[in-house]
C-alpha cells in the first residue's frame, strides 16, 4: 500500500442522505492542521483546497490541506502515481 504524508484538517464530512433525499453534512471550523499518512487508495480527488477521501461506513470527507495543488501533483508524479 502506498501513502502520502500531508498536513490536513477536517472540513466537511458527508454522512449520507436523509429521508427527504437531502445530503446530511457536517462542517468543521478552525481545526488545527495535523500531519497524516494517507493511503493513496483513499483519495478520490484533489482540488486547490481539498482532498476528497473515502471514510468509514461509506462516508466521504473533504480535508483541507496545507500547500497547493501543484506541489501535491509534483509529489505524486515523482512517485509514479500520476498519469501525464
Amino acid at each position: 500500500m502506498r501513502f502520502i504524508s500531508l498536513r490536513v484538517r477536517n472540513a466537511i464530512l458527508m454522512h449520507g442522505y436523509g429521508a427527504d433525499n437531502q445530503q446530511v453534512v457536517e462542517h468543521f471550523q478552525d481545526e488545527a492542521f495535523v500531519e497524516k499518512l494517507i493511503a493513496i487508495d483513499r483519495i478520490q480527488s484533489v482540488s486547490e483546497q481539498y482532498l476528497l477521501v473515502n471514510s468509514s461506513h461509506g462516508r466521504v470527507m473533504y480535508w483541507e490541506y496545507e500547500g497547493d495543488l501543484a506541489a501535491v501533483k509534483a509529489r505524486l508524479a515523482d512517485a509514479g502515481l500520476l498519469v501525464p
